[in-house]
This record gives C-alpha cells, structure tokens and sequence, in this order.
C-alpha cells in the first residue's frame, strides 16, 4: 500500500490546506462584522490594541497567515515528495493559531507581553516545520522560502512592541500589509502566468505568457522598493517617484501574461483580476501623496482588493485541485470573488458612497461577508470530506488539469 493512503483520520486534517483554508475564509466570514461593529461603537473592544490595530493585525497575522499556512503546507510536499504534515501535528499547529486569534482578542486575560508571545508562535512553528521538510527532503532551492515567511513572524513581533510603547502599531499596519503584497508579487508572480500557460496550451494557442526573466526581477525589486518607501515615509517625494514606476512596470508585467485571453475561466480571470489591484495600489500611494485621494485608499486597494482577491482565488483553485474538483469555479464562486473586489470598491469609496442608510465602509463589509459566506458554503464542505475520485470524462482540458501540477508551478 503507497504511504500516501495509510493516513485513517480526518479528511480535514489529511492535508494542511484543510484546516487552514477552512479556518481562514471561517475567520474572515466572523471578524469584518465583529469589526464593524467595533468600528461603530455598538460593542466593546477587548484586548490591549486599539481598534483599527486589531483590524489590521487579525486580518494579516491571523487570516493571511493561516492562507499562507495552508498553502506552503500543501505544496512542500510536492517540492520534496516526502509526506505531508497531518493528523495531531497538524491539529496542534491549528490549536496555535486558533490560539493566537483567543490571545489577541483579549480572551485569555493575558498582558501584553504574554499575547505577543502567545501570538507569535504560530508563524514561528510554520517556518520550522517547512525547514525541517525542506532540509529532510533535501530541496535546497527551496528554502528561500523561509525568508518571507520569518520575515512576517518579525513583522508581528514588532506590530506587538510597537503597540506596546507606542500605543499603536502605525508602522506595523504598514509592513504586514506590505509583506503580504510582496508575496503576492514574489509567488503569484510563478503561479498565475504558469496556470494562464498551461491552459492556453492546452487550447491550442500560440500567445503565451512571458517566461519569468530580469524584467520580472526589475518588477521584484521594483515594488519591493516602492512598498518600504510607502511604510517609511509614504507623503515623501521618494514614496512618490518610486510607487509611479512600481505601477506602470506591474502593469506591464501583467499584460505579459495574457489575461486578456483567460475570459472564458472565470477561475484564472480571477487571478489576473486579484494582481492587477497591485498596480492599482501603487497608483493609489501616489494619488494620496499628491492630495487626490486619502491615505486609506491604498491600504485597502492592497488589503481587500489584492490579499482578499488573490487569497480568496488561490483557496478556490487549490481545493479543487487538491479535493480532485474540476478546476472550474461556476456561479457561487465566481460570485464570491465578485464581493470581494465589489468590498474593495466601496470601501475605497468610503464615506463618499451612501446607498440607503448604508455609507461605503458598511457596504463594504457586507459585500465582503457575503462573499466569503458563498465562499463557506461552497468549499467548506469540500475541505472537510475526503477527496473525491477524479473523473476522466471527455472535457475540455482545462477541467483537467492536475493538482500537482498547479502546486509545482510555485517552485
């Protein structure tokens, strides 16, 4: 019997983007109503940050991180053929960040030193187990992915010691929403134009998505320069001249890879749509240092537009890869992602949009709860049962297209 079938427990502990995409998209459907009510006085905020910290916090070192947890879980074992991590390991892990959400939320009645403490071992336990598989499987190449990842789990030390000493974590909203756009340059950047290619090819077409080249390299450099700068000094004329260049070059990097062509799989549209809000937050950076727009735009054009959007894609993608799902995404999920991007739009609109009593940032959320609630609906139930056996009908080819294959293009 293949080592891979001995595992007897939980289907939702089977493989690490179950629990985590299940946990993630749960998370998110509960905090934004949670916040909003927060945001307008009708509850109380527990826990030692202030609210709009807490926001930002539980939204990048709690759902992104579990997002990035259940997706390095899944593909690690395909880059090292060992294994994946499953059954109590796995549970523990889940009860950490689960954990973290309590602590930071004020539940567990701990100082702030201990929530920090408490909070930061997740992302610290994340990095050390994908070391130990990377070492053991003896994946060197792929160790380079511990750089971001600790480089986040630093971040949320520092969010914390910030708040501590002064009160609030400005420059710590920054840089966790930073890092996380960053990896969506650094690995949305292999896998959307790699899926755009595998299915064209399979189409037949002769266009296809530009290979990753120094121009991709520039764009790296580029936007990882133009998002310190929005961090340090995000009024300032370097902020300014850098986030111009980082928007026309992310743009460019972009069309070179043929979205335009992906209209017929709203699966793989998604993706080009999720990295063009990149682009478009860099535009944003610098209407708000030249007075057009406010600062918050930005903030949420990368956070909703870009980490929602591409999260919300990559979590649909991978569990039907992995769930032995045909890789279409049909109504409910496209209409999911459609109230995610919809929540960008009226957050960014803000205040400036009244639709009945309702202004843009209560619009906003529940554009977006209800996404992820259509999101809950059609993929939690995936997550928690076994895979299902891949059928091998006639279908188009992108229908077709195997998990693996979607989970080696991050390599």
């Amino acid at each position: 019997m293949p080592l891979r079938e001995r595992y007897r427990g939980p289907a939702l502990l089977s493989y690490g983007f179950r629990p985590f995409f299940l946990s993630a998209v749960l998370f998110a459907l509960v905090a934004i109503p949670a916040w909003l009510l927060i945001w307008r006085g009708e509850i109380a905020r527990a826990g030692h940050f202030i609210p709009t910290d807490w926001h930002v916090h539980e939204m990048v070192f709690g759902y992104g991180a579990a997002v990035l947890a259940g997706f390095l879980f899944t593909a690690v074992p395909n880059w090292t053929g060992r294994l994946p991590t499953r059954g109590w390991p796995l549970a523990l892990l889940l009860a950490v960040w689960l954990a973290g959400r309590v602590a930071v939320a004020g539940g567990l009645g701990l100082s702030p030193t201990a929530v920090a403490f408490v909070d930061q071992m997740f992302l610290l336990a994340v990095a050390a187990m994908i070391a130990r598989e990377i070492v053991a499987g003896k994946n060197w190449r792929n160790l380079k992915v511990l750089v971001p990842v600790s480089l986040l789990w630093i971040a949320n030390l520092l969010f914390h010691v910030e708040a501590m000493v002064e009160g609030s974590a400005d420059l710590g909203r920054g840089l966790g929403i930073a890092l996380l756009i960053f990896l969506i340059l650094l690995i949305g950047g292999r896998v959307v134009p790699s899926f755009t290619r595998n299915w064209l090819v399979h189409r037949g077409a002769t266009r296809l998505p530009v290979a990753f080249n120094r121009f991709d390299g520039l764009c790296l450099v580029s936007g990882a320069a133009a998002l310190i700068a929005w961090v340090v000094a995000p009024f300032g004329m370097a902020c300014t001249v850098l986030n111009s260049v980082a928007a026309i070059l992310h743009l460019v990097r972009l069309v070179r890879w043929r979205g335009v062509e992906t209209w017929r799989s709203p699966l793989l549209l998604m993706l080009h749509l999720a990295y063009l809000m990149v682009p478009l937050g860099f535009a944003s950076v610098v209407a708000a240092a030249i007075d057009l727009t406010g600062p918050a735009g930005a903030a949420h054009i990368f956070g909703i537009g870009a980490v929602g959007g591409m999260t919300v894609a990559v979590m649909m993608r991978a569990t039907m890869g992995h769930t032995g799902r045909p890789l279409v995404a049909g109504p409910v999920l496209t209409a999911a992602f459609v109230l995610v991007v919809a929540a960008c739009a009226a957050r960014v609109a803000g205040t400036h949009l009244w639709l009945g009593p309702l202004d843009g940032i209560d619009l906003s959320a529940a554009l977006w709860t209800a996404g992820f609630a259509l999101l809950a609906w059609r993929i939690g139930p995936w997550l928690a049962r076994p895979r299902v056996a891949r059928k091998m009908p006639s279908s188009p080819p992108d229908k077709q297209e195997a998990a693996t294959s979607d989970a080696r293009a991050t390599t």
